[in-house]
């Protein structure tokens, strides 16, 4: 009895595991079916969650969240600087993009009863559109804002021009000209890959013409212009260094209208060398004058007491710059060797006249300034300050007040007698600065500063006390601007 009974329940628990193997296997199948028609569990494609979707109400999706691309077109030589709409937006040009040809193609490679697979693992899968736009309307954008840097040479002909400021450049329609077609159809299939930032050099679209010899000759100067613009002269003007640039240099080499050719071209003389333009080599030398002479110009200068003070021209101190000297030499060597071998050739201006420092401020920062208002002398060396002291100016009530201006100490001497209408004075320490005027002691002076200097000032120099003056004779060097002012 009993054994009948364990029978029949073991026969019992057989029969509902069968029942539930084979419900579990149905369930298994009708989700196999269910996905053969669409994407399996837990599918992500371009961030959208497709489980169970078809392919069209992905696509559908897919479109709604595609923003239109902007294709940006550059080169190697950043050429498309010149055109600065290199960008071309898409969406101004028809776009429409398509998924379903890709969705159907992964769902074809989908296998339905492999879904199980998919429910421990994220499946994240980016896949590529079908785009369209219209393409008469991206040729013209193309070539508008892109193509133009190339179709603007002039295609089979290689030609120098000649401006001002920018000087010397080549056309050259001979070498690397664009096949457009070609081209357009390149950059259309880097698009249809999903490529939208093109670099037109890096295509396959170039191509060669064949010079004449008369574009030979002219590819000859053009080289040679080349190596004479990259003359490295390096001008050391102190505490800056200047360069002709390539305008400057283009403007260096005399060049003529060539009817025969239809160009600028440059002059060369019986050797075959360059013209040079001694006019241009002139005015370059100018603006450097003009830039850094100094010499008999007003100044503005920082004065101790704060303010900034317009010292008038008409001192002794200052910078001249040689022009004929300069120029000389820049019309020997310009076409030297030394200036184009690749090593940059340093060179000091000659000068009629030069300060204590080169330098636009060629004041720099050890000099001597004589406040005339306040009556009070400083004497900075490498911009520290190292000595100041009351003095006593030129009596300016009776019209023998200290002159404006820079100037600097030119003459140094001991024990010297100064002379003049009616009196002859022995100073211990004479630190000329301009013609009769000069730094010095004055010991039968007690008092200093204030306003002595507009009743009972010198006739010109700058009164010093003794102690003073001995320590400014030790110090001060002949050359060391001296800046007098109110």
């Amino acid at each position: 009895m009993k054994k009948t009974r364990r029978k029949i329940l073991l026969k019992g628990w057989i029969l509902s595991i069968f029942i539930v193997l084979l419900l579990l296997v149905l369930v298994y199948d009708l989700l196999a079916v269910y996905y053969r028609w669409g994407f399996s569990v837990n599918t992500w494609i371009n961030g959208i969650y497709c489980t169970g979707k078809t392919a069209e109400e992905v696509n559908a999706e897919l479109v709604e969240q595609a923003v239109p691309p902007v294709v940006v077109i550059s080169t190697d030589s950043g050429r498309d600087e010149v055109f600065p709409m290199n960008r071309i937006d898409l969406a101004q040009m028809g776009y429409r993009c398509d998924y379903l040809a890709a969705l159907n193609e992964y769902l074809e490679q989908q296998n339905p009863f492999l879904w199980f697979q998919n429910i421990t693992l994220h499946r994240e899968h980016r896949i590529e559109p079908e785009i369209t736009y219209d393409e008469d309307t991206f040729r013209q954008a193309f070539e508008q804002t892109c193509v133009r840097v190339y179709s603007e040479r002039p295609s089979g002909d290689y030609v120098l021009r000649f401006s001002q400021g920018t000087g010397w450049e080549c056309e050259d329609g001979l070498t690397h000209v664009i096949d457009m077609d070609r081209a357009f159809e390149l950059v259309k299939e880097r698009i249809a890959a999903g490529q939208y930032e093109i670099n037109i050099d890096r295509l396959d679209c170039f191509y060669d013409i064949p010079f004449t010899e008369t574009q030979k000759q002219t590819q000859e100067i053009w080289e040679r212009l080349q190596a004479f613009l990259q003359c490295d002269l390096q001008y050391d003007m102190g505490d800056t260094v200047e360069s002709p640039d390539r305008g400057w240099l283009s403007g260096f080499v005399t060049h003529s209208r060539r009817e025969d050719l239809g160009m600028e071209y440059p002059v060369l003389d019986e050797t075959g060398e360059f013209v040079l333009d001694q006019e241009a080599v002139e005015r370059f030398v100018q603006s450097l004058a003009d830039q850094y002479d100094t010499y008999g110009k007003e100044r503005l200068f920082h004065s101790t007491r704060g303010d900034l003070v317009t010292v008038p021209a008409g001192g002794t101190y200052g910078t001249t710059l040689d022009q004929e000297q300069e120029t000389a030499y820049l019309m020997e060597h310009l076409l030297s060797e030394e200036l184009h071998d690749g090593i940059a050739t340093r060179r000091i201006p000659a000068y009629l006249r030069q300060g204590f420092v080169r330098g636009q401020d060629d004041l720099g920062d050890t000099y001597i300034e004589v406040d005339m208002t306040d009556q009070h002398m400083y004497y900075y060396r490498d911009g520290v300050l190292i000595l100041d002291t009351d003095v006593v100016t030129g009596n300016t009530g009776r019209r023998m007040g200290t002159p404006e201006g820079v100037n600097y100490i030119y003459y140094k001497q001991r024990n010297r007698t100064l002379r003049g209408p009616g009196y002859a004075t022995p100073v211990k320490y004479w630190m000329a600065v301009k013609g009769h005027v000069g730094i010095h002691d004055s010991g039968w002076r007690s008092e200093y500063g204030g306003t002595i200097y507009q009743k009972n000032g010198s006739h010109g120099c700058i009164n010093t006390p003794p102690d003073m003056a001995a320590k400014l004779y030790e110090m001060a060097e002949i050359g060391t601007p001296v800046i007098l002012f109110y």
